[in-house]
């Protein structure tokens, strides 16, 4: 986020920045899922006043990243079931907008996600992996030339967001993502349709299996209102 503050002379700028902060927040785990939040609270803590508030409210409540509490609202917990439904449904999307990828791909396109990818190298602080691996997924899907489905992938994104934050980001990890995203890229420029599926699958796949390890982790540090432990989930 820039430093300097950019004048802002309409409602909607106002509301589109502070809308950006809150989520940025809820995103990273500085609001942590389960606390409970007044519009009160935020006008304070964003030195913003109420309508803007409300109105990012509700739009973060439509992503799923709060919801009513009473009078109020509060920070969503970080359900494990809604992620493992959340990445049947990712599958689902992202291998269909790989094959269109391969049929309707450019050069320039791969190129400029390859560059992306390749960024993760020389910079290798958590947040700029963090922001590589969810760019790099809404680029991919909008290769397929389908708004559909890009704004599926992007919703997906925000939806998987602060479980991603609780993955620790090792050396190892980032040439695994490294490895995984330039090979789906490879696929695609090569319009290996099949195989560029069946890796952006294994590569879903992974990242599903860390996220729930690390939500599983989690729970210590969260605590019970931060991840919703459904008994589902355990068998019973």
């Amino acid at each position: 986020m820039q430093q300097a503050r950019v004048a802002e002379t309409t409602k909607g700028s106002v509301s589109d920045r502070l809308l950006a902060r809150m989520r940025g927040d809820i995103l990273s785990l500085a609001l942590i899922p389960g606390r409970v939040i007044s519009e009160r609270d935020l006008e304070a803590i964003y030195g913003a006043s109420r309508t803007p508030v409300r109105q990012a409210l509700l739009q973060l409540a439509n992503e799923g990243l709060v919801i009513r509490a009473g009078r109020g609202y509060a920070v969503a917990s970080i359900d494990p079931q809604e992620l493992v439904e959340t990445f049947e449904y990712r599958e689902i999307v992202e291998t269909a907008a790989v094959r269109l990828a391969c049929e309707r791909a450019s050069e320039s396109d791969l190129d400029a996600i390859q560059a992306t990818i390749d960024r993760g190298l020389s910079d290798t602080s958590p947040e700029t992996s963090f922001e590589i691996g969810a760019d790099v997924h809404v680029m991919i899907a909008s290769l397929s030339g389908n708004g559909f489905l890009r704004d599926a992938v992007q919703d997906i994104v925000i939806r998987i967001a602060r479980a991603r934050w609780l993955l620790v980001s090792t050396a190892a990890g980032q040439q695994e993502a490294h490895r995984e995203h330039s090979e789906i890229v490879s696929l695609i420029r090569a319009r290996r349709a099949d195989e560029a599926e069946d890796a952006i699958r294994r590569h879903g796949r992974n990242v599903r299996d860390q996220i729930m390890k690390a939500v599983g982790e989690g729970r210590r540090r969260l605590g019970a209102h931060g991840i919703v432990v459904k008994d589902s989930l355990n068998g019973r």
